[in-house]
């Protein structure tokens, strides 16, 4: 059951509609196939390519930063603010949240914060779970995300899907009871059911036409598109390549479609106006909260360090 209802629904301002732009920065086989290995270059050179599309394509977004890539390749983190886009967290361990509970889930968040602010000089504003592993069974992480201090979050797939997801969860921007503001994935409508669209392996799974015309309905429903992605998601070559085990059902759910990201991408930015989540979140919401572009500051120092 959901424990706490929205509060005001996503509506249109008086600025051109966008939709958010969000990038997950990990490393695909310590992320994917055991949170034990160490993080490896490719990881970077897969992000430091992302960040060469956006900028080609003329795009800003969100990048939510796994801590133990932060801790091991604090420059291209630097990169990445300094390119003018957001930085939020994406925990540290990659463990889902739902494994670890909640002492660890707070020693985790509050490291990874630090780390990332320590790196940038910038306030972190908003978190994505590893996994989108905020579900039924582990909604207490988001009144630890308010108590944290941070303005939202972006973790629920408002669907419920095998691994993740919450059914009924609300598909609109809303501000829950704690005060978090809570950026639900993307799902629209369709046949009785709800669909996730727009995102990691549903954008690569899916034929362009489909995503297009998924991010039009949600545009036309007044809801921004939260479009997802991983800077491994560039690089087609990797399932060959890596040096772990992998089954066949992983190198297709996971492989497949990686070749046409970047093409699709393009004509993606080229179609439709994207921005960071902090710029998407309706102004009302936002009371009091600066946009991305004018967040330079000094943090404060937290002791917490992450158990692993």
């Amino acid at each position: 059951m959901i424990m706490s209802q929205r509060q005001r629904p996503f509506t249109p301002d008086s600025r051109p509609f966008q939709h958010a732009l969000t990038v997950d920065v990990e490393d695909w086989p310590q992320s994917s196939l055991d949170h034990a290995l160490p993080v490896t270059e490719r990881a970077v050179t897969n992000t430091r390519r992302m960040l060469e599309l956006f900028e080609r394509c003329g795009v800003c977004g969100t990048f939510f930063v796994l801590g133990r890539l932060a801790r091991k390749f604090p420059d291209v983190v630097r990169e990445i603010a300094d390119a003018g886009h957001e930085i939020g967290s994406h925990g540290y361990s990659h463990k889902p949240v739902f494994q670890i509970g909640p002492q660890e889930f707070t020693q985790e968040l509050d490291y990874s914060v630090k780390l990332l602010e320590d790196i940038t000089s910038q306030r972190v504003l908003g978190y994505r779970a590893p996994d989108f592993s905020i579900t039924n069974d582990s909604l207490w992480a988001l009144d630890i995300l308010a108590d944290s201090g941070l303005t939202y979050d972006s973790s629920v797939m408002p669907v419920k899907m095998r691994r993740y997801g919450i059914d009924r969860f609300p598909r609109e921007i809303h501000r829950r009871d704690n005060g978090l503001i809570e950026v639900p994935l993307s799902a629209i409508p369709l046949a009785g059911s709800r669909w996730p669209v727009a995102g990691g392996g549903y954008l690569r799974l899916y034929p362009y036409r489909v995503t297009a015309r998924a991010v039009r309905h949600l545009q036309a429903e007044g809801l921004p598109a939260v479009v997802y992605l991983h800077p491994y998601e560039l690089d087609p070559a990797e399932l060959d390549e890596v040096q772990f085990p992998v089954t066949r059902r992983t190198r297709i759910t996971q492989g497949t479609g990686r070749r046409h990201i970047e093409s699709r991408l393009t004509r993606l930015f080229d179609e439709f106006r994207f921005a960071p989540l902090s710029e998407v979140i309706p102004s009302d919401l936002t009371v009091g909260v600066q946009p991305s572009g004018c967040r330079q500051h000094t943090v404060p120092t937290k002791e917490r360090v992450p158990t692993n």
